[in-house]
């Protein structure tokens, strides 16, 4: 059974643990984690999960992502989800996420990360990922629209292509 530890709504840990599956207390919430990683190109390694998942089985998702578990770091957590989803090993130790969404039970983080990954050399399927390509924001927008990548805010799919050069609210490239 996956734990979590639990957070107070100003991310705070609490010193308590659940349960992956267990209702969530009054002012409970958890740490999710995604990583995003881009080419060169601009354009997005995208998955397909597999059809045995228990949640949106054979549906298209961004390049990775999950929960937290007991005792991990936002970073660790995305490290280890990359390692596992897709075999590919990543160092966000010096990293912060670049983008947290908060939702009804707890927090999003983004990491945003170009690279020169050649899929090719991915050990693929893994348990969780049937298959992976690269994607331009309009293609993901396009399989959002057909129903077969899980329904993002097609805004939040552009905020994160916007996002993949800077930190902040601000386009840094703009008035320099």
């Amino acid at each position: 059974m996956e734990a979590w530890d639990v957070y107070d709504k100003d991310r705070k840990l609490t010193g308590k643990q659940m349960n992956r599956g267990d209702p969530f207390e009054q002012g409970a919430y958890h740490l999710v984690v995604h990583v995003c990683l881009f080419n060169q190109l601009g354009e997005m390694l995208i998955q397909q999960r597999q059809p045995s998942k228990g949640n949106w089985k054979n549906m298209w998702d961004i390049t990775v992502g999950g929960s937290a578990i007991t005792g991990e770091t936002s970073q660790q957590a995305a490290e280890r989800e990359v390692k596992e989803e897709i075999d590919f090993a990543l160092n966000l130790q010096n990293k912060r996420p670049s983008l947290t969404v908060n939702f009804e039970y707890g927090f999003d983080d983004y990491y945003l990360i170009e690279t020169d990954l050649n899929i090719e050399s991915l050990s693929l399927p893994t348990e969780e990922v049937k298959q992976v390509r690269w994607a331009s924001q309009n293609d993901i927008i396009n399989i959002i629209s057909e129903g077969l990548f899980i329904p993002y805010h097609k805004s939040l799919i552009a905020l994160l292509f916007d996002m993949r050069y800077s930190m902040g609210a601000h386009n840094q490239r703009i008035g320099q």
